[in-house]
């Protein structure tokens, strides 16, 4: 039998065994965990069996962005909520009031009444590069301060919000997330958040998404101040439509699509008087109209109680119309 070599077992201890990549995490992770929450709230469902109204329970993640108690969360979390609770990180359970929600941006604002809190700052999403480190921080089933990392995967991706508008400049991201990372801060190597994590493609592996720092901060800010986030409204619903080469052609239109305009609300705070079922929207102000995204893109805070010109094909033929958006409820 041959003579067997002795395994020697070397001890080693952790730090020694953390590389640079750890270390960055790890102190990351320790910079900001007692800023992040477990969202807890309580919505009223309807029983699809027995048509009856219950209360169901639902969590997500949020994180703290002052010391004062203002926090971030996603719209989807608290939706219909009736009720709002943050755990922190101590294992304090407080009750969290709503200052106000944007379901275009999936971005809400809550407030706790407790001082000295630990709170994180938001890094400029438009200094991002795709290959950068991506930390994910959150409460995925309930689980909380669960950590995940990956790298900024994409940039300038766009996201359906519930209401229909598209989120711009969303951050795509291969740091895993779950059900309960909703909400959740996405930061960089130096704990500043660079996105607030608002989705994933349950049938894809590595593929989620987060409304960048810049819009998430500026939401934010809206919402703290005056609890909403003021858009324009035409009173109007319309549909994407393509244009023939000959309408392109007989009025000189780089457009291929344009908005095809099949209900009309009349509404007091918006003069939409000179619009006409079935015309089609190519043009608001001095920017082309090629879908109904574009035209929300257009109906900003800017524009509301502004008399501004409209092209519009009508009878195949192009004319200049006013509007006058108002805000829209």
């Amino acid at each position: 039998m041959e003579n067997l070599i002795p395994v020697q077992l070397v001890q080693h201890t952790d730090a020694a065994l953390l590389d640079a990549y750890s270390q960055t995490i790890t102190g990351v992770v320790n910079s900001i965990a007692d800023a992040v929450v477990h969202i807890q709230v309580t919505k009223k469902v309807v029983d699809r069996q027995t048509r009856q109204e219950r209360l169901m329970p639902g969590s997500g993640s949020g994180f703290i962005i002052s010391s004062d108690g203002f926090i971030v969360t996603n719209h989807h979390v608290i939706e219909q909520a009736t009720s709002i609770k943050a755990a922190l990180a101590d294992g304090r359970v407080v009750t969290a009031e709503l200052k106000g929600a944007d379901p275009s941006t999936d971005i809400a604002v809550l407030k706790i009444y407790e001082t000295n809190l630990k709170a994180l700052s938001f890094a400029d999403s438009a200094q991002l590069q795709p290959g950068q480190i991506a930390i994910a921080i959150g409460n995925p089933l309930g689980l909380q301060h669960t950590v995940t990392t990956g790298v900024v995967s994409a940039l300038g991706r766009t996201l359906r919000a519930s209401n229909g508008r598209l989120i711009d400049d969303i951050i795509q991201t291969d740091a895993a997330l779950n059900p309960g990372n909703s909400g959740g801060p996405l930061v960089n190597s130096l704990g500043q958040v660079i996105g607030v994590n608002t989705a994933m493609i349950p049938t894809a592996h590595g593929i989620c998404f987060a409304v960048s720092s810049n819009l998430a901060a500026y939401v934010a800010g809206k919402l703290i101040i005056h609890g909403s986030v003021k858009r324009a409204w035409l009173g109007i619903a319309g549909q994407s439509v393509n244009l023939t080469e000959r309408m392109r052609a007989a009025n000189k239109l780089a457009n291929h699509t344009g908005v095809y305009v099949y209900e009309i609300v009349a509404d007091g705070p918006v003069y939409n008087n000179e619009l006409r079922t079935g015309d089609i929207i190519v043009g608001f102000g001095e920017k082309a109209v090629t879908s109904v995204d574009d035209l929300h893109k257009q109906l900003n805070e800017q524009v509301i109680g502004q008399r501004t010109p409209l092209q519009v094909l009508r009878g195949g033929h192009k004319h200049t119309i006013t509007v006058i958006p108002g805000q829209m409820k």
